[in-house]
């Protein structure tokens, strides 16, 4: 390594709630820590995040800067950059690259970084993301509850999310859109639950006066609706550096995510992921509770691994 590079203990590749909780309790923990953060959160298009104790209806912005606040008061540095890459150093450690050139190492990292939603190609569905377009009932159904909801149907799982929202609303339409159709099984629980289904493919969502009031289908159907669900195409995650790095990769009902153990450990020797690089299904307090998990578990192999060395008369990594 450059023999300028600056050294830490852990870097934390990405700053959202699973990376800044991993940091918290390593600044906890007394060691040098470093997150470096591209600021792409996934949920920054959602004004209010919902379901976390103590913090449900804060911003997600406002949160994320909360979480700075906190791990600075424990000498946590962070820095707004994008890690490039990822290599082992050759001395039980890696060399971590970032966009703007520099260079530093550290004993251990944490892959916090997350992932994309590739939205349906519907007009005014990306527009309107995170306002009244929605993915997660636990996140947004009781703020959008009651009100007529519109489905635009998953490929794959065309049934699912319109029987999920549909504890919200009794007033649910799904649009089949590009789904192939429904199964038997399918069209008989959407009817136990009272939901409409739409054949034929959606053109757009429209709007009036900064507010979705319907859809509209490639034939030229209206059908009024005041949220509508979607599910991503592809969860694509950001798990450049982790496959840089040789993770295994496993295929789950969502796409191919990193595999972890219980504590986030990666397949790579002083390697952890957490968060949504890990899967869909983390939302912010699961996030938390995973970057705590890794915290601890890499403490607790940095301070054991020092000791068995300095019992066996070596040095420290």
């Amino acid at each position: 390594m450059n023999a300028h590079t600056e050294q830490y203990e852990v870097v934390v590749v990405g700053g959202g709630a699973a990376g800044l909780s991993a940091a918290l309790v390593l600044g906890r923990s007394r060691r040098r820590t470093l997150v470096v953060d591209a600021g792409e959160p996934r949920n920054a298009p959602t004004a209010h995040m919902q379901g976390v104790l103590s913090r449900d209806g804060m911003s997600p912005a406002a949160y994320l800067a909360a979480g700075r606040e906190e791990i600075a008061a424990y000498g946590v540095e962070w820095r707004a950059g994008r890690v490039t890459g990822a290599e082992p150093d050759g001395r039980d450690g890696f060399a971590v690259s970032l966009a703007d050139g520099t260079r530093v190492g550290a004993r251990r990292l944490v892959v916090t970084t997350g992932l994309v939603d590739e939205l349906p190609e519907v007009e005014g569905v990306a527009e309107r993301w995170g306002r009244d377009v929605l993915h997660c009932p636990y996140c947004h159904g009781w703020e959008v509850r009651d009100r007529p909801f519109g489905v635009i149907a998953h490929p794959a799982m065309p049934a699912h999310q319109a029987l999920m929202v549909s504890h919200w609303s009794s007033d649910v339409t799904l649009f089949l859109h590009t789904a192939a159709g429904l199964s038997e099984r399918e069209a008989a629980l959407l009817d136990a639950a009272g939901v409409e289904v739409v054949a034929g493919e959606v053109a757009g969502l429209a709007v009036e006066d900064d507010r979705l009031t319907g859809v509209r289908l490639a034939d030229g159907r209206f059908v009024p609706r005041e949220a509508v669900f979607v599910g991503a195409t592809r969860l694509a995650a950001r798990d450049g550096v982790l496959r840089q790095l040789g993770a295994r990769m496993e295929e789950t009902p969502f796409g191919e995510f990193v595999a972890v153990d219980g504590t986030g450990r990666t397949s790579v020797p002083g390697v952890w992921a957490a968060g949504n690089v890990t899967g869909p299904q983390e939302q912010v307090v699961n996030a938390v509770g995973l970057g705590y998990r890794a915290g601890v578990t890499i403490n607790t192999e940095l301070l054991f691994g020092d000791l068995e060395a300095k019992a066996d008369g070596g040095a420290s990594s």
